[in-house]
């Protein structure tokens, strides 16, 4: 156990990194997030690519607030130390506190985009937060292929807002932004 706070975060971390999820393996870490929906009595859809939708109502006087989509991807970055010896197949991360860091041994962590994904489980399950109904999107595919993004329906959300809790910049919050590219080259 992490113990680390904010401790309901740091749960859903902590139980997600155990199960294994590179790009193209989410189909138990989406059966995580339908299980924090079930667990809570919350309207949950899987699409035939294997995106996840959780919709929550809005809190009590909040409901004329613009549904927020709280977006965070499924599958995380497999790479190992070349001493280690590690199956991201069968085998879920193997985390600990060091000082102030959260490391993983030998591996990556898989926070990009674990904590993301743990911090909309943690809003999910909350019962004290005030806010606006909420689409919780879950994609599968982030790390090699766009998959859950580009397989997204239109017809899926009706979301105004979208919150993604993934950057890669210490102390930057991104205020808007739009698309990707994948460039593939050879020698």
């Amino acid at each position: 156990m992490l113990n680390l706070e904010p401790k309901k975060v740091w749960e859903h971390f902590e139980a997600l990194s155990k199960i294994p999820r590179g790009s193209g393996n989410e189909r138990n870490a989406a059966q995580f997030v339908i299980s924090v929906a079930k667990a809570k009595g919350l309207e949950w859809e899987q699409s035939e690519v294997g995106n996840v939708v959780i919709r929550v109502p809005a809190t009590p006087g909040r409901e004329k607030a613009p549904i927020t989509v709280l977006q965070g991807h499924l599958d995380m970055v497999h790479q190992k130390n070349a001493d280690t010896n590690f199956d991201f197949e069968t085998e879920g991360i193997r985390m600990f506190v060091d000082g102030d860091w959260v490391k993983a041994e030998g591996t990556t962590l898989g926070a990009d985009n674990g904590i993301g994904v743990a911090a909309i489980l943690a809003v999910l399950a909350a019962d004290d937060i005030p806010h606006p109904a909420i689409e919780a999107l879950f994609t599968i595919d982030e790390e090699t292929g766009m998959t859950g993004a580009t397989g997204l329906r239109e017809d899926v959300l009706s979301g105004a807002i979208l919150l993604n809790p993934d950057t890669e910049d210490d102390g930057e919050l991104t205020i808007g932004f739009a698309g990707a590219v994948n460039v593939g080259a050879s020698r």
